[in-house]
């Protein structure tokens, strides 16, 4: 005995010497590979000692002080994680890529070695829960590193593997129980090997970032899983009385907060309030009562199907959220889905495909986590109810009783939030009426693009002979809506210059009219508003907007073609505009890549107004041409509204390279975005420039034959809107310069000028053209209007005109 516990401390020291000697020398040899850097180095020392440190002790402290086979595997690979530490280290001091080829080498080695480790200790006879303990400890050190490397490409997400067995140590600190030893499990080790594959591999850089992300997110998973699984055996045996009662009251109020707010949260953004939680929602006291007469099995039965429902519920609540914020009207669950794919496609532009697959997936599983939860939580607290059945109709009849008060007082504590709720049923009965009314809509709006149009039959001599030898210009002007002329801090400064250009047109010899048409849409989508003024028909989505371009529905630009026009596309963006020459016919396209511009961008916009305006002049308005009607899309108004162009004389806009300093001059769309009262103040100015180029090139072209049809496409998105409170009417004006124009629409009642009051007349979008191509043209058609076609000042398919 006494000539073994030499031999025994021998090895020990021995243990300790070559692990302190192994660790400098392993980090000489990385240093040269990869260049440590003093703070590579310190963190490898510091990691490789203490790993050494803490083998040592541990042995010499535990009833069995010898270094066994095993435990020489397991310093082996403490070594190598010191040398991925010092890694590790550099990088982040050095603010460099980790070297990739010695992360992944020491790493594989390391992972390699944590699956001899085991074997030996069980050959050998010497498996001890001990060194069991020690190699756990190295394995969650070496992911803690790995998860750092990998979070720097993925997302600080990924830290929560290497955090995980920490975080359970600790809590095992707080907590007792949490620290009583766990008995061995073999999947424990298969989901820590997952682990530190995973992450290596994500860390090698050999993967593309889609299906690392992906990876290391199933890891995550899997972790979750495992951990979940230790520590509710740790609770079944450990947990004592007070501890099992603080759980069970918890779970309880979670459940009940889940459900109360789920019934409760409202479907517009606008209405998150803490009132709107302090209300009593009578579906919940329904669901109660009815398990309380339930028994068992029907009792689960009602509470999972009501979970699930109210799980659809909240989807349908998270849609209209979205609606409302970017569309300004809710989700319509027959036509709305494709605009969802719009959505996304807007989404991949701006962070690329790969973050938005990510982000998809992520928002996936929320989703189904959250229609889970809500599931159990209605399954609980039913559950809970029956199990106290005298305390919970007490508390039931009380809280009944408080709400049918508050019904009977219709006492509300915000305006349009009852104390006494019925919100989720109410949203219920709302979808399924929005359900069966827009399946119906649907059906009309079909009948109607694929009918007879009336206004295709009438002859070509009979079509706007009012406007004959005229050049007919539709002007949508980006983002031009009621906020910018009414009730905004913002439209005093539009509606002083829009007058300027009022006097500018008068003093010239030109006369205006105005009225508002009501949009089909809000924020964003103008082709919409351009479709729905053109083909007479309500497009208010995008699917809706994919089905007219496969028919022959009659448009505006159809008609002016048909009576001899040439017909033109100016729209800036848009290199070849996909429905231009199939469904609008235009004889021309007029885009950035083909009217000669060699200036700079003005971020949305390729080019500013005043350029696009004097190249269609050029293009298209050479002396002695053919009568043109065009459609001009001008979009220096559009979001984001920085940086801006200035206008420059009109003989000098040349190619476009006088704007070339003008970015520089301005704030930079970064500066401008997310500052609301910037966004608000630029936009006012954007608006300003785009009324500025417009009227000043009316005067400045000077042909009495011009007859300008001006007008927004959209209310703009938020902040410069608020979605809920705002209309979806844009102001409309025709500017001609001939008396006989304004003498054929008297009937419209139009204001003069360009400021349209709020009692000027309000025109459903979709009925401009019946109203225009009757109002210009010899044959009257207003009488053999297609189904589902609004006649003026009716209100129009799926949408409404009134204010």
């Amino acid at each position: 005995m006494q000539a073994t516990r030499p031999v025994v401390q021998g090895a020990i020291r021995l243990a300790a010497i070559l692990g302190v000697l192994s660790t400098a020398a392993l980090l000489g040899v990385v240093s040269v590979a990869a260049s440590l850097g003093v703070a590579g180095w310190i963190a490898g020392l510091a990691a490789g000692w203490a790993a050494t440190a803490l083998i040592v002790i541990a042995r010499l402290r535990s009833d069995q002080p010898e270094i066994f086979p095993a435990d020489w595997v397991t310093l082996t690979r403490a070594v190598l994680c010191a040398g991925v530490a010092g890694l590790v280290a550099a990088s982040l001091s050095l603010g460099r890529p980790v070297s990739s080829t010695a992360l992944v080498t020491l790493s594989a080695v390391a992972l390699a070695l944590d699956a001899v480790d085991g074997q030996v200790a069980r050959r050998t006879g010497t498996a001890t829960s001990l060194g069991g303990r020690i190699d756990g400890q190295v394995d969650a050190f070496l992911i803690l590193l790995l998860s750092i490397v990998v979070s720097q490409a993925y997302g600080s997400w990924v830290l929560v593997i290497g955090a995980a067995p920490y975080a359970l140590l600790l809590a095992g600190w707080l907590i007792p129980w949490l620290a009583a030893p766990l008995p061995p499990r073999y999947w424990r080790k298969v989901v820590a090997a997952v682990q530190g594959i995973v992450l290596t591999i994500a860390a090698s850089g050999l993967v593309d970032r889609r299906t690392g992300m992906i990876a290391v997110a199933a890891a995550l998973l899997l972790l979750a899983e495992s951990f979940g699984h230790d520590v509710i055996w740790l609770y079944r045996t450990g947990a004592g009385p007070r501890t099992r009662l603080a759980l069970r009251v918890a779970i309880g109020v979670l459940a009940i907060a889940l459900l109360w707010s789920d019934l409760l949260a409202p479907d517009r953004a606008w209405l998150f309030t803490p009132a709107a939680f302090a209300r009593i929602p009578v579906e919940g006291l329904v669901l109660v009562a009815v398990a309380l007469v339930l028994p068992p099995w029907p009792r689960r039965i009602v509470a999972a199907v009501a979970g699930v429902l109210l799980g659809v519920l909240t989807f349908a609540k998270i849609l209209n959220i979205a609606f409302y914020e970017f569309d300004d009207r809710a989700f319509n669950p027959v036509f709305d889905w494709g605009s969802i794919g719009s959505a996304l496609g807007v989404i991949r532009d701006s962070i690329g495909p790969t973050l938005t697959d990510v982000a998809l997936a992520v928002l996936g599983l929320g989703l189904i986590l959250l229609a889970c939860a809500i599931t159990a939580a209605t399954i609980h607290i039913t559950t809970v109810a029956a199990r106290h059945r005298r305390a919970t109709v007490r508390g039931l009849a009380a809280l009944t009783a408080v709400w049918a008060v508050c019904a009977g007082l219709s006492l509300q504590l915000v305006p349009g939030s009852p104390v006494a709720s019925t919100s989720a049923a109410g949203l219920a009965v709302a979808q399924v009426r929005a359900t069966q009314a827009a399946f119906a809509d649907q059906r009309l709006f079909e009948q109607t693009i694929h009918s007879s149009d009336p206004e295709a039959r009438v002859p070509a001599s009979d079509l706007l002979t009012g406007l004959r030898g005229k050049d007919v210009i539709i002007a949508f002007v980006e983002s031009y809506g009621q906020v910018s002329l009414q009730g905004t801090t913002f439209s005093p400064g539009i509606d002083a210059a829009v007058r300027q250009d009022n006097a500018s047109l008068a003093s010239a010899g030109w006369s205006t009219q105005s009225a508002w048409v009501n949009a089909p849409s809000y924020g964003g989508t103008s082709q919409l508003a351009h479709s729905t003024l053109q083909a007479g028909v309500w497009v208010n989505s995008t699917q809706r907007y994919a089905e007219l371009l496969g028919t022959s529905r009659f448009t505006l630009s159809d008609a002016f073609d048909k009576a001899g026009w040439h017909t033109v596309s100016d729209s800036p963006t848009n290199g070849a505009w996909p429905p231009g020459k199939s469904f609008f016919h235009y004889d021309q396209l007029l885009s950035r890549y083909n009217v000669g511009y060699h200036g700079p961008t003005f971020s949305y916009s390729p080019m500013p107004d005043q350029y696009a305006l004097s190249a269609f002049q050029r293009l298209e308005l050479a002396p002695g041409h053919k009568p043109v009607m065009a459609e001009i899309d001008l979009t220096s108004s559009h979001w984001p509204w920085a940086p801006l162009p200035t206008m420059v004389p009109w003989n000098k806009v040349g190619d476009g390279s006088i704007f070339d300093p003008m970015p520089a001059k301005g704030p930079s769309r970064t500066t401008v975005q997310g500052n609301a009262n910037l966004e608000r103040q630029f936009y006012s100015t954007s608006m300003q420039y785009t009324m500025q180029a417009l009227t000043s090139w009316v005067t400045e072209l000077n042909d009495p034959n011009l007859v300008l049809i001006l007008l927004g496409d959209e209310e703009p998105d938020t902040p410069i809107s608020t979605p809920g409170r705002t209309s979806h009417e844009v102001p409309i004006s025709i500017i001609a310069h001939d008396p006989s124009v304004f003498r054929q629409i008297a009937s419209w009642s139009w204001q003069d000028g360009m400021l349209p009051s709020s009692s000027a007349p309000l025109v459903p979008m979709n009925a401009f053209r019946n109203q225009f191509l009757d109002a210009f043209g010899t044959a009257s058609s207003n009488a053999a209007l297609a189904p589902g076609l609004a006649a003026p000042g009716t209100a129009p398919v799926s949408g409404t005109s009134g204010r």
